[in-house]
């Protein structure tokens, strides 16, 4: 059996000339969109601030058979190099990719190579599904970076149930949450017809993303929210994230349409037989009739019927998740220092963790990035 070896890509250049290896590991893996060439690619080519970031990803190689990856970047935060999962912004579930009957013991040896070659600070790695491939590097023996779980976690709510249909989903809500839907349908009915479908594979998605990306801004200048990479203006990384799942066969882009003019948007995907909810939204305008309530009702007893099982929210701590959600699973991070300053940054890290909880105080919001609040 031929010996592995491993290399980083840090240049563009040699990112895409690994796109048929990687693309086809991928295929072949059953990994999420999130681990595939394509997704990478399309968040490097469109981030906006690349010049605070570079690439880290580590490939394993057996002979000419590309068998592991790593998707891996950093980012200068605060004067400090961190160490991340690439496309960490705009994916929902960080992890390594690995081929089918690979021993997870090949994600602590690309680890390894990872600490050698450098280039960072302070590791974080995280919304690992308790499954994930990079759970082998926890407190891993065998050298390399040293990872310890640390205290941020977030939630993946899902709803998952027997239900034979949509309609049967529907009548197992509360009263109170089917009179809410009905309410909603008929307060925007009585402005128009209202049309709740999927868009098909040769409508234009432009519109749909410009008239989405105009009701997040709104939505977000009303609750005092910053923006985010995704919805700045000129920004291309929703477009570019949504080509690819379209491209790859995953895309199910549901509206809800009230007179004919759309009211909420969902980005979907299906994989892994599920319907993953990549970005909601809906236009604040109409927020009396619930549209993105009304929407996401529709869309879930559309999977029931169309034979999935599992609508999954990904990650956000939307309030509505919780409430419609019937499982929820904890993804977990770790974080580890490679440098003096990382590992002070560690520590203070660790250190406000242990006040907070002492003393009572609120903890810190969900994937704050760690380097920054360290050296506040």
């Amino acid at each position: 059996m031929a010996l592995e070896h491993f290399e980083t890509i840090r240049t563009s250049e040699r990112l895409a000339e690994v796109g048929p290896a990687w693309t086809d590991l991928w295929r072949r893996s059953g990994a999420l969109v999130f681990q595939s060439h394509a997704w990478i690619s399309a968040w490097w080519a469109s981030t906006p601030d690349r010049e605070r970031r570079a690439l880290a990803i580590v490939l394993a190689w057996r002979g000419e058979s590309l068998v592991g990856v790593m998707p891996l970047a950093t980012v200068r935060r605060k004067g400090l190099r961190v160490l991340e999962w690439a496309a960490k912004e705009c994916a929902d579930f960080g992890d390594a990719l690995l081929a089918p009957g690979t021993d997870r013991d090949l994600v602590r040896r690309m680890w390894r190579h990872a600490g050698q070659a450098g280039g960072f600070d302070l590791a974080y790695l995280n919304r690992l599904l308790p499954g994930a491939a990079a759970r082998a590097l926890l407190d891993s023996p065998g050298g390399g970076i040293r990872l310890r779980l640390n205290h941020r976690e977030e939630a993946n709510w899902r709803v998952r149930g027997p239900w034979k249909s949509g309609a049967a989903w529907f009548d197992a809500q509360s009263k109170k949450t089917r009179q809410n839907y009905r309410r909603g349908q008929k307060f925007m009915g009585e402005r128009g017809a209202l049309t709740f479908r999927l868009l098909g594979p040769e409508e234009p998605l432009a519109p749909v993303l410009e008239r989405l990306t105009t009701f997040k801004r709104a939505w977000l200048a009303a609750h005092g929210l910053a923006s985010t990479a995704f919805y700045d203006e000129g920004s291309q990384a929703l477009p570019a994230m949504v080509e690819v799942l379209r491209e790859t066969g995953l895309l199910h882009a549901f509206v809800l349409e009230c007179g004919g003019a759309v009211v909420a948007v969902s980005i979907n995907f299906v994989q892994a037989g599920a319907m993953m909810a990549f970005v909601t939204t809906y236009d604040p305008a109409a927020e009396r009739g619930s549209p993105g309530m009304v929407l996401m009702m529709d869309y879930i007893m559309w999977s029931i019927d169309h034979g999935l099982q599992t609508v999954d929210f990904l990650c956000g701590d939307e309030g509505f998740k919780g409430r419609f959600g019937t499982e929820i699973i904890t993804l977990a991070s770790l974080m580890g220092a490679r440098t003096p300053q990382g590992a002070a940054a560690h520590f203070v890290d660790r250190a406000r963790h242990a006040l907070r909880g002492r003393f009572g105080t609120p903890a810190a919001p969900v994937d704050t990035a760690p380097a920054a609040e360290a050296v506040t």
